[in-house]
């Protein structure tokens, strides 16, 4: 089974992998977390390594490349070599879908239109959990960063970036998952949404009283 974490950043991505996994781990499940491209012997891993992905919002080159010799080709190799061993859940850490979003809020670049178009092209996951926080709870995020980036204060200072990348993110790469849970993490702790993931994941029942329709969103 397969777990998508992914949102702007300062949105609590990391966070709530961190979380997910020790929930998914204390109900007797086996967890690995991972960030990049999913094929364990993925071609160009090396290539894109050396493409700043800080500049990827403001790049056709690096946005292109990515989506292309990197995400098209990886749902490819995945298929005959999954990264994750049976029995195993593997939470990841952003993939194609914040790709596209950059792509689409800090061009529109043309992969990143395309790849709206046809979403499915890329590797689905079993549940995707979308991230978003208001512009204030996020800039109080940033001040406690060690070393912000380019793209953590854009996300911050600009709120036509920030809301663009969002609807990209769920509206338009949320319909290829098999289920699409959007949280608001400044309403949420961490541990709620985990259980309430890890409750969709395994079709278990929801254990978290808050998270009722209209608290925990769902996007088809």
């Amino acid at each position: 089974m397969r777990v998508l974490v992914d949102g702007l950043d300062l949105s609590g991505k990391t966070t709530l992998v961190t979380a997910l996994a020790d929930e998914l781990e204390a109900r007797g499940h086996s967890v690995l977390t991972h960030k990049g491209l999913l094929a364990p012997r993925h071609p160009a891993r090396r290539l894109l390594r050396k493409l700043p992905l800080v500049r990827q919002p403001d790049s056709t080159l690096v946005t292109t490349a990515y989506l292309t010799a990197g995400y098209v080709l990886d749902s490819l190799l995945v298929r005959t070599s999954a990264p994750d061993q049976a029995g195993t859940v593997l939470i990841q850490d952003g993939y194609v879908d914040r790709t596209v979003a950059f792509g689409m809020a800090g061009g529109p670049y043309l992969a990143a239109v395309l790849a709206l178009r046809w979403p499915r092209v890329f590797a689905p996951f079993d549940v995707a959990v979308h991230l978003h926080a208001p512009a204030d709870a996020r800039r109080t995020r940033l001040g406690t960063r060690e070393k912000p980036d380019a793209v953590d204060i854009r996300g911050v200072e600009d709120a036509e970036f920030a809301a663009t990348f969002t609807a990209m993110l769920t509206r338009g790469m949320g319909r290829r998952h098999k289920k699409l849970l959007v949280f608001d993490t400044s309403a949420h702790s961490p541990k709620e949404m985990a259980t309430a993931v890890a409750d969709a994941l395994l079709g278990t029942s929801a254990t978290v009283p808050a998270l009722v329709p209209g608290e925990l969103e769902r996007a088809a």
